[in-house]
């Protein structure tokens, strides 16, 4: 690694929102603001050196610079809004012609500048006279093709989609034609009466997934849940993305990304509560006995949802 960097390489961190307690917190309210994914990398690259050559991110991106100073050049999409299976290198000819042509953006950045970059911008850094270090905020927008493929996802529900091609020449235009008229006739229905909630939910569940909360002491954790008392305080577990929705049959749901806890519709104040940030003081719930606040107090410290104040 060593001769590797005094040879000019560049060093990349991958993934600092998900190691890095600051950025992890940075990139998960940035996440929370926005409500589309956000990854951070940063970039360490030596004096006169360039990372990469011309090329485009299928996610929109904002440059931090840190430290040093380092030059980049913007030139215009030659592939607009490309999306993540569209990567610059199915593009490599046109890319390289268009990065001898003039830049839109010829700029040097320095400690405290910032550079925003839409998906599709051709650009290439190189660093100046000292070591220069970026972090690079990568938001993962989720598009109107992201409603497609969960159009797509639902379709998998339906029987007759699922059902195999005639046996023969699948790729004869004439047979297909039949085939198409059936697709076509079901995902016209499907489109007729979308499910808008669960795509929302599915949406939401998404963003959650690309933000890592605060880590937990489990063992703590738990021995506070084990001796929780009318007097124990608790507040929600930093950098928790979480939805209270109505669940039906009198209980209610806490969305938690990939997984959700149900509890019934009596707890709501408290959890409407708990959700709304501060700490709270497990027998002073709103809209619940002592027994019932320490009850699901020890719950949600189980399902680290909470953490101990």
């Amino acid at each position: 690694m060593l001769a590797l960097v005094a040879d000019g390489a560049t060093v990349v961190l991958q993934g600092l929102h998900r190691l890095w307690p600051p950025v992890i917190a940075f990139a998960g309210d940035l996440s929370g603001d926005l409500g589309h994914p956000v990854q951070v990398n940063a970039y360490i690259t030596p004096p006169s050196s360039r990372g990469f050559a011309a090329h485009y991110d299928v996610h929109d991106v904002f440059v931090l610079q840190l430290a040093g100073e380092k030059r980049w050049t913007i030139h215009p999409p030659v592939h607009p809004l490309p999306l993540r299976s569209q990567p610059w290198t199915d593009h490599a000819s046109a890319v390289a012609a268009a990065a001898i042509g003039p830049p839109v953006i010829d700029s040097v950045l320095r400690p405290g500048d910032a550079l925003y970059l839409p998906r599709g911008y051709l650009h290439a850094a190189t660093a100046l006279g000292a070591t220069s270090a970026h972090l690079t905020v990568g938001v993962h927008a989720l598009t109107r093709y992201t409603l497609v493929e969960e159009v797509l996802a639902r379709a998998a529900d339906d029987a007759e989609l699922r059902a195999s091609l005639p046996l023969g020449d699948v790729g004869d235009p004439g047979r297909l034609r039949d085939e198409w008229d059936v697709v076509a006739r079901r995902l016209a229905a499907s489109l007729a009466d979308p499910p808008v909630e669960r795509i929302a939910r599915r949406l939401r569940e998404r963003v959650a997934e690309g933000v890592r909360p605060a880590p937990i002491a489990p063992i703590a954790q738990a021995a506070v849940a084990a001796a929780i008392t009318k007097r124990t305080g608790v507040r929600v577990r930093p950098g928790l993305r979480a939805q209270l929705i109505t669940a039906g049959g009198h209980r209610v749901r806490l969305l938690l990304g990939g997984r959700s806890v149900t509890a019934p519709d009596s707890t709501r104040p408290a959890l409407e509560a708990l959700l709304g940030g501060g700490v709270h003081v497990a027998g002073e719930l709103p809209g619940l006995d002592e027994e019932d606040g320490v009850v699901l107090v020890r719950r949600l410290l189980r399902e680290a949802v909470v953490v101990p104040a």
